[in-house]
């Protein structure tokens, strides 16, 4: 009886952050406790051995399963990883429900190092592609515009607008009057502007507008 009172008692203390048995009882073979303490740089998470064991390749779930990694432990039996902790919120979070969320001023960067050290497959996969989605945004610059000036005489402008071609866009038509005489009829002359975009890609090359499909 004394020994379940005390029991109970230390439950009501320790429920918040999670039973911690300090007497040893041996567990029976091939069960496991199913809550786990990490210690990340000195800040502790508590998660479970089945958010851990989600990606089954990850540094994670071998720590959690003891079979190769030895790891140290705290005072409070909490694996001891010498990491930072302001990235590794990001990491089981996506252990738990699988999508990747960031505060604003986290920089991806930092959690797609720690997804690395972590080996944590998807997650690293899905902060790359994030990351070069952000790059592209950044580096596409706007389009220049590259203006020609071609000179043509009133009977060829209605064929020359026509046929204009390849992003060229008609701007401006200015009217030179009668610079030439050919026979008795004068002909107007005319100065015709037209442009077209050039996209400038971030490696220097021009090249026309295209865009990473989302997947």
């Amino acid at each position: 009886g004394g020994v379940r009172m005390r029991m109970e008692g230390r439950e009501e203390m320790q429920g918040a952050v999670g039973l911690r048995c300090t007497w040893d009882i041996p567990s029976p073979a091939g069960t496991q406790a199913k809550w786990v303490r990490l210690n990340v740089g000195g800040t502790v998470f508590l998660t479970t051995r089945q958010t851990l064991c989600r990606e089954q390749k990850s540094f994670l779930c071998r720590l959690c399963q003891g079979e190769e990694l030895q790891s140290d432990r705290d005072e409070t039996g909490a694996y001891l990883i010498d990491r930072d902790p302001t990235y590794f919120g990001p990491i089981l979070n996506f252990l738990r429900h699988g999508k990747l969320v960031l505060d604003k001023d986290m920089a991806a960067e930092g959690v797609l190092e720690e997804a690395e050290f972590y080996n944590i497959g998807p997650l690293i996969r899905i902060i790359k592609d994030r990351l070069e989605e952000k790059d592209y945004t950044v580096t596409q610059v706007p389009p220049k515009h590259v203006y020609r000036v071609l000179q043509c005489q009133e009977e060829e402008l209605t064929q020359m607008v026509s046929t204009m071609s390849d992003g060229w866009r008609f701007e401006q038509l200015v009217n030179i009057g009668s610079s030439y005489n050919y026979g008795n009829e004068d002909q107007t002359e005319f100065l015709c502007v037209v442009s077209k975009e050039l996209y400038n890609s971030p490696n220097g090359l021009s090249s026309e507008p295209s865009h990473k499909a989302k997947v």
